[in-house]
């Protein structure tokens, strides 16, 4: 699509918030969603997810002060369903700001706030997709972070709490930028949850030196009437490991893209992630991995548990470009449907320019297997047990997946979390 080309619903209710439009960045943003709109059916990249309703919501700049209550009680949810409890290292922003007094800074890596009050020319084309144009366009404060060379930081968690006043719809675009140097190690666990009629809209910018590692698991856990969107562009050079897993649980309407590029010979990046959705939510996740070098490895694996009248979308690309011999890619979406009404829209693509490579994809649907129910009831065991326990198998792999112990806990922690208020 030609980024000039009219063929989205009217922006203006974010444009009419520029403030001026400083930096050639936000010039160029503005341009793309003057032009472009917010994506409807017909564009391609955004066929199963539309944001034509938020043309007519009128949402405002969300206010930095709010309620105590509402706030601690958020911070103290994602302390429980995290697991990393109140002593954890932590990044708080709350409504898009940054809350130096809830958050707790790791000493051993270079750290700021504010990042994106200024938007750098971080080589994130501005007018590449509506999501980034927004935050471009919007940015306030983020996490700027650098794992300086040879240093294990740890674990970190970052949080976002978004909270409405007088049931007034606000949004807010926080700018993140993760960078692990030259054999550095970083975890971070990556919540969010709110209350209220809120657009968050977080833009991740990450990148792994050589023989770097960072594992970054999204806990999406948004308020019930929340529209998340969020995009993610990293970046992995010579023997670097991007290990990420998105566990979609909250929000009305959501959407993460991953843009990764394996720019050096055997970079690793894994796009893992699961979507648990239920009445009328709808998830959408969508990736772009890029491999631009040989010898590369790259795994994503996104499964679906959809009840009610919920709909998941997974749209996946592996892109191999002609230097990118022996390229190693996988990608598998499962949906696992528990009612008539839920729906799943999956659309994996290869698209291959090398000629050695081992590249596959695919995708299933189904619903819970009746003999496998009816040998765990012939058991003594409950339907809703039984149910639970077949639900829960399906789900272990992905989350399997994923390589640190903190995170996999943590997400695991999460997911029972959600069984529980659903099964209530």
């Amino acid at each position: 699509m030609n980024a000039l080309t009219p063929v989205g619903v009217n922006a203006s209710a974010f444009l009419d918030r520029d403030d001026g439009l400083a930096g050639a960045s936000q010039r160029k943003a503005a341009e793309f969603l003057r032009h472009a709109g917010l994506p409807r059916a017909g564009v391609e990249a955004w066929k199963y997810t539309t944001l034509r309703t938020l043309a007519d919501v009128p949402f405002a700049t969300a206010p930095r002060n709010v309620n105590d209550g509402p706030v601690d009680t958020l911070l103290a949810e994602i302390e429980t369903i995290s697991g990393l409890g109140a002593g954890a290292n932590r990044a708080v922003f709350v409504n898009g700001y940054f809350d130096a007094a809830r958050s707790r800074l790791p000493a051993n890596v270079r750290i700021s706030t504010g990042a994106g009050a200024d938007v750098a020319e971080d080589g994130i084309d501005p007018a590449g997709d509506v999501t980034t144009a927004l935050n471009t366009l919007l940015a306030r404060d983020g996490l700027d972070l650098v794992v300086p060379e040879g240093v294990d930081a740890g674990c970190l968690l970052l949080v976002s709490i978004g909270i409405t006043a007088d049931d007034a719809p606000v949004s807010f675009h926080p700018r993140h930028r993760i960078v692990v140097e030259k054999g550095g190690r970083l975890a971070v666990l990556d919540a969010s949850v709110g209350q209220g009629h809120y657009l968050h809209n977080p833009l991740y910018d990450i990148a792994v030196a050589d023989k770097g590692y960072l594992s970054h698991a999204r806990i999406q856990a948004e308020g019930a009437l929340a529209v998340h969107l969020a995009v993610s562009h990293a970046h992995v050079a010579a023997d670097g490991v991007y290990d990420s897993f998105t566990l979609t649980l909250g929000g009305n309407l959501s959407r993460h893209e991953v843009h990764a590029g394996l720019t050096r010979s055997g970079a690793h990046v894994h796009v893992n992630g699961a979507q648990l959705l239920t009445g009328r939510q709808h998830g959408d996740l969508t990736s772009v991995i890029t491999h631009a070098a040989p010898g590369c490895v790259s795994r994503q694996t996104v499964k679906n548990v959809l009840s009610d009248q919920a709909r998941g979308v997974f749209q996946g690309k592996i892109l191999v470009e002609r230097v990118a011999q022996q390229t190693d890619g996988y990608q598998m979406n499962q949906a696992l449907l528990l009612s008539d009404g839920a729906e799943i829209d999956a659309k994996p693509e290869l698209e291959i320019y090398a000629d050695d490579v081992k590249c596959s994809h695919g995708a299933t649907v189904g619903a819970l297997d009746d003999d496998q129910l009816f040998y765990l009831r012939s058991r003594g065991i409950p339907d809703d047990v039984a149910r639970s326990m077949l639900i829960r198998a399906f789900l272990h792999d992905v989350v399997d997946e994923v390589a640190d112990l903190r995170l996999k806990d943590s997400l695991n922690l999460a997911v029972e979390a959600w069984w529980k208020r659903e099964a209530a």
